[in-house]
């Protein structure tokens, strides 16, 4: 029987089998803290994108966007992962601090999705909120979330319900 050269680049698989596959990956969830942390690099993507453009409508488009997002990714931070770090670590001073940093934000979301774009403060608020988000994303990737880790939290549940709550939660919003 005769052999064929193998070319070194991977074929994509077609098929039945790599539809089961694709599949098969896309009902995995994530663990809990890559789901936050996804939603984390996708909102600072929307906030460098808000900061670069001058366009209008674009600004209102990605402010609407951001605001939604973060909605969402609170609301299931305080209705499971929260709860739920609250009962592994000892340490609520972070914890704490998350859902103070929440109630700012959201006080912020409320003011940016009652004006619009070319209203006085619009872009400023839209920034500021882009950083308090900054600070709250630190904290939570470098203290929080390791301590989560390590502490023998079931993440792959937990990465099961945010995704649950989060389709829910967006399916919601339309």
């Amino acid at each position: 029987m005769a052999t064929t050269k193998s070319s070194s680049k991977a074929k994509p698989k077609t098929g039945a089998r790599a539809t089961r596959k694709a599949s098969k990956e896309q009902k995995r969830p994530a663990d809990a803290i890559k789901l936050l942390k996804d939603d984390h690099k996708e909102v600072k993507g929307w906030f460098e994108e808000f900061d670069k453009t001058d366009d209008d409508a674009r600004k209102q488009e990605l402010a609407d966007k951001i605001c939604m997002a973060l909605t969402v990714h609170a609301t299931i931070e305080e209705e499971i992962f929260y709860p739920a770090a609250y009962e592994a670590l000892d340490d609520d001073d972070l914890l704490d601090e998350a859902e103070v940093e929440h109630a700012s934000a959201k006080a912020l979301i409320a003011e940016i999705e009652a004006s619009q774009v070319g209203e006085p403060l619009f872009d400023a608020k839209v920034t500021v909120l882009g950083e308090y988000i900054d600070h709250h994303v630190q904290e939570e990737e470098k203290e929080l979330f390791p301590e989560c880790r390590a502490s023998g939290m079931d993440l792959k549940a937990l990465g099961e319900q945010l995704a649950a709550r989060k389709a829910e939660l967006m399916a919601a919003q339309g």
